[in-house]
């Protein structure tokens, strides 16, 4: 796999410099320890342990990224969400997208210009950051469009603000998507294949051997997975790649070395963009029947995306209770569009109006290192742990857009293959360059947890990002749009929780925090109009929780409370509608459950339910050159309710069966609230035949209700509908 090896700027060179020379103190020490093992050959073959484990809930999963100490996430006083390897394929989960459901309050769509659009506590876009491997790219709006989760091993969360773990951003949650890599524990294989409604196929292998000498042990890993799935929209055709390769090295006892390369290949022929919608009395969107799995993108549309990943992770433990880590990264994307991307009802609601022909190109880099240090001590006598970091990162970007907003043409409702991209006039397969993001960033954070009883613990956090923004236009200069300019921004965000333990299985919690979000939500795409007058936006968290599980693993629950208010918002200027004031005002409050009860060997049961009343505290936005106050208003796509259950009965040692049921409540197009989509409810439902311990055929269907719904609301006219009835047949084999 080729990776682009490109010099880092000179921005992080300081950071870059001391990574080095970490490296090769890390590397002198540990080889002079080294010298003091001999070597005794090829590793020997040893059976596989056997363990026996009490059982474990969610609580007892490791809290990963949602903090820089090692927690688990009922130690942890946050709301806490970790969906591993094993009930992302109990949940029969296929794409990164799927695997959300079991974030408490979470919604998700991904129309191709959107990306993962996800909502959360009342924000939604990039004010919820999507993280890879505890690295931002900072274009998750796009970046983290869904892509097939063989290669994840699991996916974590933490609601509210929280940039202070990993940069600006974040005023609604984090979420992030954790690779499998190479293992020095164990040998294994794995695959998987499958076939689905609307030929859709799978085929996914992946697999860690162990070899090297008992002096440095090795191990590599691979996993592989491939999809060419058919659509039940109209002549949508999805074909993907995505590859995952690690080599990790213990080069010492007590120091490891990971080299971890991904790559991913998707091409989207005649994606789907939405479906026209129209107005019914009281406001409430609908999609005529007939326009129902309908394709208006011309008959040559397209998405791809071709991403490449490269880390560098080296793990240190000098001695006990210490730890230092350093990862350094590389992404490279290219993502390519070429549509007609907006439909609309004629007035007698029986054509379609095509318009917004788009070619766009998205040229991406991004060089990074992390150093972190962690250690567990003594505060005044107090048992404590320190995480102290520095993180330096350069994100560049090219888009190079042809834009033809204007109208296309009126086609029937049941039009099938309406035209071709380069019969739209005006234009060509011309790719010339916008302009040049580059986003520059240093940080520095600390995160101390201390005991101050055995049964209180104080958890502070604080993060300052010095982030500094050069834009080169490469388009003609006006006074709008000059040749270059330069913003710079130094916030800094912070939390401080206390947690209470009232007994061994229950614990009470109350956490403030902080975020900064960017104005435009985006740097790695900003214009002059949307940073000149603008800070960053600031976010503020009240949040207080409970934890529970029983004593014998078989039930758990946790419930959280919170209030979440984000200021200096982009709001029209009442006395000059044309121009925008940083004074506008959006908050939330809201409950999220989620629990878990296994009464007996044979049944489970998982679920998720929240609450959120999510408003428009502050905010104008313009209506045909007027001024008007959206103030008291619920924001677009965010739904007050939002619930999910999983059941699951095993009949015997070979057999089960289970359902899941997944309930939204209505949401509102607009920020005038004068336009809604219906809320839904959709129930699937599987069997599984268990050969042995190694080996499973289930059979699933997904909205075995055949209910029509709307995954998203994009604007007055089109909504982006939500899959209806499918089915799946899949094997999975471990050897």
């Amino acid at each position: 796999m080729p990776i682009a090896l490109r010099v880092a700027p000179r921005a992080s060179c300081p950071l870059l410099a001391l990574s080095a020379a970490l490296y090769s103190t890390i590397l002198v020490s540990s080889a002079a320890r080294a010298a003091e093992v001999v070597d005794d050959g090829p590793v020997p073959t040893t059976l596989d342990a056997i363990e026996v484990k009490a059982r474990q809930t969610p609580l007892d999963a490791s809290a990963g990224s949602t903090s820089h100490l090692a927690l688990d996430v009922g130690d942890l006083p946050a709301s806490v969400t970790v969906i591993d390897r094993q009930a992302m394929d109990v949940r029969g989960v296929r794409t990164t997208q799927d695997a959300l459901a079991g974030i408490p309050g979470v919604t998700v769509a991904a129309p191709p210009g959107n990306g993962n659009a996800v909502t959360w506590r009342g924000f939604s876009g990039s004010q919820v950051s999507q993280l890879f491997n505890g690295i931002d790219v900072q274009y998750a709006t796009i970046a983290a469009r869904p892509v097939d989760a063989w290669q994840y091993t699991r996916v974590e969360a933490i609601g509210g603000p929280s940039s202070f773990l990993y940069g600006a951003g974040a005023v609604g949650g984090a979420i992030n998507y954790v690779t499998r890599l190479a293992d020095l524990q164990g040998d294994t294989s794995r695959g998987q294949v499958s076939i689905g409604s609307h030929d859709d196929y799978t085929v996914a292998f992946g697999g860690n051997l162990r070899l090297g000498t008992r002096r440095v042990p090795q191990a590599l890993a691979l996993d592989a997975s491939w999809r060419d799935a058919g659509s039940w929209i109209d002549r949508q055709q999805r074909e993907a790649l995505a590859i995952a390769g690690s080599w990790r090295v213990e080069v010492a006892p007590g120091l490891q070395h990971t080299l971890a390369l991904e790559y991913q290949d998707e091409d989207n022929h005649r994606p789907y963009w939405g479906t026209p919608a129209r107005q019914r009395a009281g406001g409430r969107l609908s999609v005529p029947e007939p326009a129902v799995g309908r394709n208006y993108n011309v008959g040559d549309g397209y998405y791809g995306q071709d991403v490449r990943w490269a880390r560098s992770l080296l793990e240190w433990a000098p001695g006990e209770g210490e730890t230092l880590r350093n990862t350094a990264y590389h992404y490279d994307a290219l993502r390519d569009y070429r549509n007609v991307e907006s439909y609309r009802l004629t007035p007698g609601n029986d054509a379609v109006v095509r318009s917004g022909a788009l070619l766009q190109r998205h040229d991406q880099q991004v060089w990074g290192d992390r150093v972190d240090w962690t250690r567990t001590a003594t505060l005044a006598g107090l048992p404590t742990q320190w995480a102290i970091g520095a993180d330096a990162s350069y994100n560049r970007q090219t888009r190079f857009p042809l834009s033809l907003p204007g109208t296309v043409d009126t086609v029937p409702l049941d039009a099938v293959a309406p035209g071709r991209f380069l019969d739209v006039p005006g234009m060509s397969l011309t790719y010339a360059a916008d302009r040049t993001n580059r986003v520059h960033t240093l940080a520095a954070y600390v995160e101390n947890l201390t005991s101050l009883t055995p049964s209180l613990s104080l958890l502070t956090g604080l993060r300052h990002d010095r982030i500094d923004l050069d834009v080169t236009n490469h388009r003609t200069a006006t006074p709008a749009n000059p040749s270059r300019f330069a913003r710079r921004y130094r916030p800094t965000s912070g939390r401080v929780a206390f947690d209470w333990a009232l007994s061994g299985q229950q614990r009470v919690y109350a956490q403030y925090s902080t975020a900064a979000d960017p104005p435009a939500g985006v740097l790695s795409t900003a214009s002059l109009a949307t940073v000149r007058d603008f800070d960053l936006s600031t976010g503020r968290q009240v949040e207080v929780g409970a934890r529970f599980q029983s004593r014998d693993g078989r039930a758990y629950g946790t419930v959280a409370g919170y209030r979440i208010v984000r200021r200096n918002l982009a709001t029209s200027d009442p006395a000059n509608p044309g121009q925008t004031l940083p004074v506008g005002q959006q908050s939330s409050r809201g409950v999220e459950v989620a629990f878990g009860w296994k009464p007996g060997d044979a049944l489970s049961i998982d679920g998720n339910l929240a609450w959120v009343d999510a408003r428009l505290d502050a905010f104008t936005e313009t209506v045909g050159g007027v001024a008007v106050s959206r103030a008291g208003n619920t924001p677009a796509n965010t739904p007050a309710r939002v619930g999910t259950l999983w059941a699951d009965y095993a009949f015997d040692d070979h057999w089960s069966a289970g359902v899941d049921l997944r309930a939204v409540s209505s949401r509102y197009v607009d920020a005038a609230n004068t336009l809604s989509t219906a809320g839904y409810a959709t129930w699937g439902a599987h069997v599984r035949w268990k050969a042995g311990p190694k080996g499973e055929l289930v059979l699933r269907g997904r909205n075995l209700g055949d209910r029509t719904w709307v995954a998203y609301a994009l604007n007055a006219n089109m909504v982006y509908l939500g899959d209806p009835r499918s089915w799946e047949l899949l094997l999975r084999r471990s050897f």
